[in-house]
């Protein structure tokens, strides 16, 4: 690379991510910007999020324009340093464009969802990171009426050193429908029953609300399964949460519907994308989910109101733990996150709603990096 030229290309956000498009900008071309700084937002299949810079320089260069949609790895803008001149980046540009060749679809062994039964149950999940490594692995847990796809801007940036597993929990994505009574407790049965299943015997835990909820289980009842935990705007640390969102989530059944309710999950309504609305909708189209979502909201929501209690056990734990919330989240209160067990690190996202780990992405990754 020439020395003073930084590229911004298109980051793999996921293990089936092969494009996406660019939504804005947050800056101009001939803007000076800092290593970390908000550049634009790209939206995938998922949820749009935000490309971050990955030099300190000048945005000499925008490639690629809002609309356009570009694959992984492809040149979105070059951030130059003092003393490069136009004909130089000119030419660095051309060079890049001329030998770019967009990866190929679902290169990779790990990239589509892997399945196990377990107990006449079948689990769907994704896996990533070296199979030989000898560090203790991820294990990431999703929440009510999400999936293991929920993960795409987290599980690579965790998988550099070790393997990183998402799993879809029962009732839920490609995993079987059935849920037995719904509880936290035989949810977190499944996770355990999971683990020793693929041969996992301890692993660091990362759950997101409801999946916080079935972490904190397994980290209370088998504790030495459990390296570390990290909760991601969790249920279980307070009896508040927007029980009109869940009956609303559970009745839906058109883009109509489900949109406003989808809204709900994120600081900024835009980040709501149609694909993210569609695929919510297929997925509750399947046969017994409906039921599933039922059964669970009724054992663990009901009335409205959270009938799973963790707080007073966190101060008892012996594995770090950590706790991750979106300040303007409008499903479970932020405020959950005051006044926890002084052995409870606390990060509040101010700009970040209920998906703190798909709408402030870097942020959440530089704090799982840090935490575990």
């Amino acid at each position: 690379m020439t020395a003073g030229i930084q590229a911004v290309t298109v980051p793999k956000w996921g293990l089936s991510m092969e494009e996406g498009q660019v939504v804005a900008w947050h800056v101009s071309e001939g803007a000076a910007v800092g290593s970390g700084d908000d550049l634009l937002d790209i939206e995938t299949s998922k949820i749009a999020n935000v490309v971050e810079s990955p030099a300190t320089g000048v945005l000499r260069r925008i490639v690629a324009q809002p609309g356009e949609t570009v694959a992984v790895g492809q040149l979105l803008a070059v951030i130059v340093a003092d003393g490069v001149d136009d004909a130089a980046v000119d030419a660095w540009i051309a060079e890049f464009q001329a030998n770019f060749v967009p990866p190929e679809s679902g290169a990779g062994e790990d990239a589509g969802p892997q399945h196990v039964e377990i107990d006449g149950r079948r689990l769907s999940y994704l896996v990533t990171g070296p199979a030989d490594s000898a560090a203790v692995p991820v294990l990431l847990l999703h929440g009510f009426g999400s999936d293991a796809g929920s993960w795409l801007f987290n599980i690579g940036e965790l998988a550099a050193e070790r393997r990183v597993y998402a799993l879809d929990l029962p009732g839920h994505g490609a995993s079987a429908k059935e849920v037995g009574d719904g509880t936290v407790a035989t949810l977190a049965g499944a996770v355990a029953g999971f683990m020793t299943g693929i041969g996992v015997p301890r692993a660091h835990l990362v759950g997101h609300s409801l999946g916080g909820a079935v972490a904190l289980e397994l980290a209370t009842t088998q504790a030495t399964r459990v390296a570390s935990l990290v909760l991601i705007a969790p249920a279980g640390l307070g009896a508040g949460i927007n029980g009109a969102f869940i009956g609303a989530f559970i009745a839906g059944e058109s883009r109509r519907d489900m949109k406003p309710v989808l809204a709900q999950l994120v600081a900024d309504a835009a980040l709501v994308t149609r694909d993210m609305v569609n695929d919510v909708l297929k997925y509750k189209r399947l046969d017994g989910v409906g039921a599933a979502l039922q059964t669970i909201a009724a054992a663990a929501f009901p009335d409205g109101r959270q009938a799973i209690a963790y707080r007073d056990r966190l101060a008892t734990l012996a594995m770090p733990v950590t706790v991750i919330w979106g300040a303007r989240d409008a499903i479970v209160p932020a405020a959950h996150a005051e006044g926890l067990a002084a052995n409870v690190q606390v990060h509040i996202l101010p700009e970040a709603g209920h998906l703190p780990h798909m709408e402030a992405a870097a942020a959440v990754n530089r704090i799982l990096r840090a935490s575990i």
